[in-house]
């Protein structure tokens, strides 16, 4: 009996895993299912929101509805005058009962541009036609730039002299009125037509050329 030796057993450690290669292809498809089921059920967790989901609308602006209630005072201090471009009460330079100074519409700096001297409606041009020993014969050119027939009187003063005679050419003659000498007036026998003109003439004896006054209708003659 002492001579008879037992075989030893098998091992199950490693050397049985080893031995068995079917073991470990079965628990590395376990352990793949399980990860397989922990990777579905994270991705379920984490799915999109559905499409029929709208995204979220703002609220519109609403028109403030006005309050009925009496407006709130203003507890601000009150404005000085000459402190604030709002201040409504009068200038402490301005005594109490004083009235303000009224400005009249019509004040204000007035024009000094006169405005263009219309010409006369019936004008005369003084000339000396002939002169002779002892006299001579003048004419007051009467023209008229209006637009009717104008009558018209015609002034001469003279220092000294004599009034011979006067006479419109062509015409019938108007009224000679003598003053003094060689002074007189004229008054159209005729009107003048409307842009023509007419010529007084007249003779005088021992007197100037040079007429001290000569008007038509009160306007003073040009020529001389």
């Amino acid at each position: 009996m002492s001579g008879m030796r037992r075989a030893p057993r098998p091992s199950h450690g490693p050397v049985a895993v080893t031995s068995s290669p079917w073991i470990v292809v079965c628990v590395g498809f376990v352990v793949m299912v399980v990860l397989l089921f922990v990777v579905l059920g994270a991705y379920r967790g984490r799915s999109p929101a559905p499409d029929d989901v709208s995204a979220p609308t703002l609220p519109l602006p609403q028109t403030p509805v006005p309050l009925t209630g009496p407006a709130p005072t203003s507890s601000a201090r009150p404005l000085l005058p000459g402190l604030s471009p709002r201040a409504t009460g009068l200038p402490p330079s301005l005594a109490a009962g004083s009235r303000a100074p009224t400005v009249s519409p019509s004040a204000g700096p007035r024009s000094t541009t006169r405005a263009p001297d219309r010409p006369p409606a019936v004008s005369g041009r003084y000339r000396v036609v002939q002169s002779f020993d002892g006299g001579f014969i003048g004419e007051v050119l009467i023209a008229n730039a209006t637009g009717e027939d104008r009558g018209w009187t015609v002034r001469l003063d003279f220092s000294g002299g004599r009034l011979v005679t006067t006479w419109v050419e062509g015409v019938p003659q108007g009224t000679v009125r003598q003053t003094d000498g060689a002074d007189f007036t004229y008054v159209s026998g005729v009107d003048v037509p409307a842009g023509a003109s007419v010529a007084l003439r007249f003779h005088l004896e021992r007197a100037s050329t040079r007429p001290q006054g000569c008007t038509v209708d009160g306007v003073r003659c040009t020529g001389f």
